[in-house]
């Protein structure tokens, strides 16, 4: 395999793997952590079926708030910063800014170490899901995929990070 058979960058349109499609995004591991975030916490019935539930296998709240920030540092900077690198556009930067924030908000007011119910009976909890439905949205079209499909788990993020 020659080393530009391993580029991250990938054409639209190509293949997809373990479900989530390659694209032309060069950080598509960093966009693929934050996409898996925002879905999950844009996500109702997921809160109710999966983190109420203590599903095993797709984490809590907290565990999908570092998803968000951890490479990208958007506790610290705006998305902005990575448009063409992880984010397509300014509009899908601002979209994902503004989920961030809220969460953050939410995350700083009732700690993060909280049960998952004290997230969800938060006043600014709604709010918070409908900003990262709308950034998980604009991700999830802009990358061909359903925004309608469940959430996966994080074992099959990790397996897709792997994929190529």
């Amino acid at each position: 395999m020659q080393a530009s058979d391993k580029s991250s960058r990938r054409p639209r349109g190509s293949t997809t793997m373990a479900g989530m499609p390659l694209n032309d995004m060069p950080w598509w591991r960093w966009r693929a952590n934050v996409r898996s975030a925002l879905h999950m916490l844009s996500d109702p019935v997921f809160h109710q079926n999966c983190w109420l539930a203590g599903v095993p296998g797709y984490g809590d709240v907290t565990d999908a708030v570092y998803r968000l920030v951890e490479d990208t540092w958007l506790d610290n900077w705006s998305a902005e910063k990575y448009v063409g690198a992880v984010f397509r556009d300014a509009e899908e930067a601002a979209l994902v800014d503004a989920a961030v924030l809220r969460v953050l908000r939410i995350m700083h007011q009732v700690g993060a170490d909280a049960p998952v119910a004290d997230y969800l009976h938060h006043a600014g909890w709604p709010e918070a899901v409908a900003a990262a439905r709308e950034a998980h949205v604009r991700m999830a079209v802009g990358d061909g995929d359903d925004p309608e499909a469940p959430p996966r788990s994080l074992d099959e993020l990790a397996a897709a990070s792997r994929a190529v």
